[in-house]
């Protein structure tokens, strides 16, 4: 039996500016006025925020690690899938609405179980460094721990599906573990942390 696909995007962006939110609102998908800085907001507007990272990520692995550059764009658009979830309050989610499954999170897990296989033990932490799509992918794994936090958060006073934040916190993961692989792929050396290279440390 096929799997159920969801319903492809019906969209006219010809005007960019529209001066609605002029006054410190916006809405939602179900066209619910909401501030700004709303919890919903925030948290989708840093699935966003990180999204933008994934694509920069996803630049610089083009070159150096081509095979990561195909699983960043998909996470760019399972991103969008979990922005347009988030952006949507339960009651007005459509059946076939995008959105993150099951299936997105068991395809992180086995992504890194598959990366981290190839990696060395880690005798100490790790700071981001070696090679620019290292800290790139850095930069994506804090921005999505920041994402994660937020829909904790949102999860206490509103109803959010437990895959979106699964997701994240898988997805981090994986920010972690793809910066590590990304360097043993392109033979650059990790920088690990050494509490003495502080300047106290080196009196």
């Amino acid at each position: 039996m096929p799997e159920e696909k969801f319903d492809q995007p019906r969209l006219a962006l010809n005007r960019i500016y529209t001066k609605t939110g002029d006054k410190g609102e916006t809405h939602l998908a179900g066209g619910q006025r909401v501030p700004k800085d709303s919890l919903r907001i925030e948290c989708y507007g840093t699935v966003d925020e990180l999204n933008a990272f994934v694509g920069m990520a996803c630049f610089s692995a083009a070159q150096a690690v081509p095979v990561l550059a195909l699983m960043l764009r998909r996470v760019q658009h399972e991103l969008f899938n979990l922005g347009s979830i988030l952006a949507t309050l339960p009651e007005d989610v459509h059946p076939k609405q995008a959105r993150i499954t099951p299936a997105e999170i068991a395809q992180l897990e086995r992504e890194i179980d598959k990366a981290n296989a190839e990696l060395a033990p880690l005798r100490s932490f790790v700071l981001p460094g070696g090679s620019r799509l290292n800290t790139e992918l850095h930069a994506c794994r804090t921005i999505c721990r920041r994402a994660e936090r937020l829909a904790v958060q949102l999860s206490r006073e509103e109803p959010v599906p437990p895959e979106a934040i699964q997701y994240l916190n898988r997805l981090s993961d994986a920010f972690f573990v793809w910066s590590r692989w990304a360097n043993r792929q392109m033979g650059a050396s990790e920088v690990l942390w050494e509490p003495n290279q502080s300047a106290s440390g080196a009196e």
